[in-house]
C-alpha cells in the first residue's frame, strides 16, 4: 500500500488533501443532512451536520472510535451500495437517524467499492484523543475534520 493506504494496482482513484473551502461549487449529492438549527441535535450530531454541510457532494466517513459511521441519506446510499446493514442512531425531529458503519481496519476495501460505483467520499478523522476532549468538559466533542477526499480517477 502507498502512504495514503491505496494499492497502486487498484482501480484509479484520486486521494487529495482537503483544501480549505472543499465542496464549494461542487455538484450537490442526493445525501442531505439536516441543518444544525433544526430541532434538538446532540453535540456529536451537530458536528457531523456542520462537516457534512461543507462537503455536500460526498458521502461522509465520520470517524467514531474504531469505525467510520455514515448518517442520514449517506447511510442509506452506502448501506445499499456496500450491502451492509442499515441501522439507526438516535432521533432527529422525532425521526430515527439512519446509520451504517464500517470498521476502520476495513475502510480501504469499502472506499474502493464506493469509488468504483462513482461515489465521492470525504474521510473525517478524529484530530484528538477522546481524553483531551473530556478535559474541556463533559459535553465537549472530540475535534474532527475532513483529512482527505477520495474520488473516482
Amino acid at each position: 500500500m502507498t502512504s495514503e493506504g491505496i494499492h497502486p494496482q487498484a482501480d484509479p482513484v484520486e486521494i487529495d488533501p482537503v483544501p480549505s473551502g472543499a465542496g464549494e461549487g461542487a455538484r450537490a449529492a442526493k445525501a442531505q443532512a439536516p441543518r444544525a438549527g433544526e430541532g434538538h441535535v446532540t453535540p456529536v450530531m451537530a458536528q457531523f451536520v456542520e462537516i457534512k454541510a461543507a462537503n455536500p457532494d460526498c458521502l461522509l466517513f465520520y470517524r467514531m472510535g474504531d469505525f467510520y459511521e455514515l448518517f442520514f441519506e449517506d447511510a442509506e446510499q452506502a448501506s445499499q451500495a456496500l450491502g451492509i446493514v442499515l441501522t439507526k442512531r438516535g432521533k432527529h425531529l422525532g425521526e430515527d437517524i439512519p446509520m451504517c458503519g464500517v470498521p476502520v481496519s476495513r475502510a480501504e476495501e469499502y472506499l474502493h467499492k464506493l469509488i468504483a460505483l462513482g461515489f465521492r467520499v470525504a474521510v473525517c478523522e478524529q484530530l484528538e484523543d477522546p481524553a483531551e476532549a473530556r478535559k474541556r468538559g463533559g459535553k465537549s466533542v472530540v475535534r474532527r475534520d475532513v483529512t482527505r477526499l477520495v474520488t473516482p480517477g
